[in-house]
């Protein structure tokens, strides 16, 4: 027979963990038709001799939410071999919401996820107001890669309580109603939903995000519907300190594993070089609740992160920032230049918060005024010392000189903790933030950095061992029934790598090309040479083809 597609002669790892084996695989109709030696023909040969077929990568830990409305392609994701998305993590999103509202949604994902808000409300369609209608929304629309949905907590309790979500937990009535939303949502085809806990995650105006001010018993209900579906699972932005897990971080953990009967996964384990043992010691403790299908992720390769002062997501979980968000430039600026305004800050930083006030560590990345060019590629520490200044003045006073333009830079990485955090049975492996702080970082190649770092650089661990990792454990995770393996009759979701050169490229590259003409950072991929998605070929080495063969997924049915 004619075979729509064969990939001939490449190095097949199929997913599963299996060794992997030289043979052709045939698609037809979307699906793989065959594997093995295969003497038909079909319409188009790709030649993968010294090159890897393996299963698309999937990719657990998105916020595509908003930009699939103006970005089919998924970029920058899409360019590292991702075929499969999940989106509507950390309990922020887009849906249910609405017509009067959608500003409100719009900042919370501003603030949560450091997305420009001219991007956002020149690039949202809001072709929708309940949930079901945004999954079909979405499939509407054209995309390149197949797009997977939890439903964010924060969205679904504002549709119910209005404005009171963000002050405070739901009554048992108002409890009943999201519980039935997000039900309906899952049944719909949402993969679960989604929540956080985490103080840095603030909404509209500065407030909390409405999800975190749900109470336990709340939290319970909902976890209750996944049981009632026997489906679905539950992602949680869980841990203030990386690497840690506090008793009540644990009981809650428990209690959604408990509630739900399904699986829960939280953000995140991370090991920090000053206390190499603490996600160890972490791990070993919640052993009995990973057993049961609490699972951490982790982020395959160092965390580096810009920041920048008109939307100063680094600071969120200082009271004394509260006020600078979503204020005009010059309002912000008028705030940094009061006296108060920094002595709050400096005595917010003699306590734990995600920015520890290490000025040796913040290194000026990019400036606009010419007078401060010879500044970048210095650290706050190093500029303050030339200065004779306060190190958290300098920081101030240098965002004031170049207008709130500047951009600063830091990075925490341990390489040893990440290798062992990438071998642990005990995790899974995303965390990438695909579309999210889209001018702070990029972690959405850490797909190709594992293949290329880790095991072709270190061989910490096998390619074999790496696919898997990428493929059938986030799809088994969340119950994506027909990818992440290379199996006839599966969906013809593959990408074709040269594992001798596939890695993420060194640093992300700004680029302007946002709704509005904002920026964000992009991180290109190296050494894919073919993706395809359902059956059909999207990238050929490294160019779009134009096709949009991807489809919504729904859960229970893929």
């Amino acid at each position: 027979m004619a075979y729509d597609l064969i990939v001939r002669n490449g190095t097949v790892i199929d997913g599963t963990g299996a060794p992997a084996v030289r043979a052709d695989v045939a698609i037809a109709n979307g699906r793989i038709a065959e594997i093995g030696k295969i003497t038909d023909g079909a319409a188009r040969v790709l030649d993968a001799s010294d090159l890897v077929v393996a299963p698309g990568f999937i990719d657990p830990h998105t916020h595509y939410d908003a930009q699939i409305c103006w970005d089919p392609l998924v970029t920058c994701t899409s360019w590292h071999g991702v075929t499969s998305v999940m989106m509507g993590n950390c309990g922020v999103g887009i849906a249910p919401c609405k017509p009067k509202v959608r500003d409100v949604a719009a900042w919370d994902l501003v603030n949560v996820e450091a997305i420009p808000y001219d991007a956002l409300s020149k690039g949202i369609k809001w072709e929708w107001e309940t949930f079901p209608e945004y999954l079909d929304a979405a499939q509407r629309r054209a995309s390149a890669i197949n797009l997977g949905f939890l439903a964010p907590l924060t969205p679904f309790r504002h549709f119910v309580m209005g404005e009171e979500s963000m002050e405070h937990e739901a009554r048992p009535d108002e409890t009943a109603r999201i519980a039935a939303l997000i039900k309906e949502a899952v049944a719909a085809g949402a993969f679960g939903f989604s929540t956080t806990t985490l103080p840095q995650h603030i909404g509209f105006k500065g407030r909390p995000l409405a999800c975190r001010l749900a109470s336990r018993d709340e939290l319970a209900a909902y976890a209750r519907t996944l049981r009632e579906l026997g489906k679905g699972a539950i992602e949680v932005a869980l841990t203030r300190r990386p690497g840690t897990v506090s008793e009540d971080e644990s009981e809650l953990l428990r209690l959604l594993v408990e509630e739900s009967g399904r699986p829960v996964t939280w953000l995140g384990m991370a090991s920090l070089p000053r206390e190499p043992e603490r996600a160890e010691q972490t791990l070993a403790r919640l052993a009995p609740l990973i057993r049961r299908g609490a699972i951490p992720q982790v982020l395959p390769k160092p965390f580096v992160v810009q920041m920048d002062l008109r939307n100063p997501f680094s600071f969120a979980d200082m009271e004394s920032w509260n006020r600078v968000f979503n204020q005009s430039p010059e309002m912000q600026k008028q705030i940094y230049r009061d006296p108060e305004f920094r002595s709050a800050f400096r005595e917010e930083l003699s306590k734990p918060r995600l920015f520890r006030g290490r000025w040796h560590r913040v290194e000026v990345l990019e400036v606009t005024n010419p007078a401060l060019k010879h500044l970048e590629r210095k650290t706050v520490a190093e500029i303050a010392e030339e200065r004779r200044a306060d190190p958290l003045d300098t920081f101030l006073d240098l965002a004031l000189e170049d207008d709130l333009n500047i951009q600063y830079t830091m990075a925490q990485f341990h390489e040893e903790g990440i290798r062992q955090l990438i071998l642990d049975e005990r995790t899974m492996v995303g965390l990438s933030d695909g579309g999210a702080h889209v001018n702070m970082l990029c972690d959405a190649g850490y797909c190709t950095y594992l293949l290329g770092h880790w095991v072709r650089e270190k061989q910490a661990l096998t390619l074999e061992r790496a696919v898997k990792r990428l493929t059938s454990e986030p799809a088994d995770f969340f119950g994506i029934r027909d990818r992440g393996r290379l199996k006839q009759g599966l969906a013809a979701d593959i990408v074709v790598f040269d594992p001798r050169t596939v890695n993420s490229a060194k640093r992300a590259k700004m680029a302007d090309d946002l709704p509005g003409g904002g920026r964000r950072l992009v991180m290109p991929a190296e050494g894919i040479e073919y993706t395809i998605v359902n059956g059909a070929i999207l990238y050929e080495h490294g160019r779009a083809s134009g096709a949009m063969p991807g489809r919504v997924l729904r859960s229970g049915l893929n």
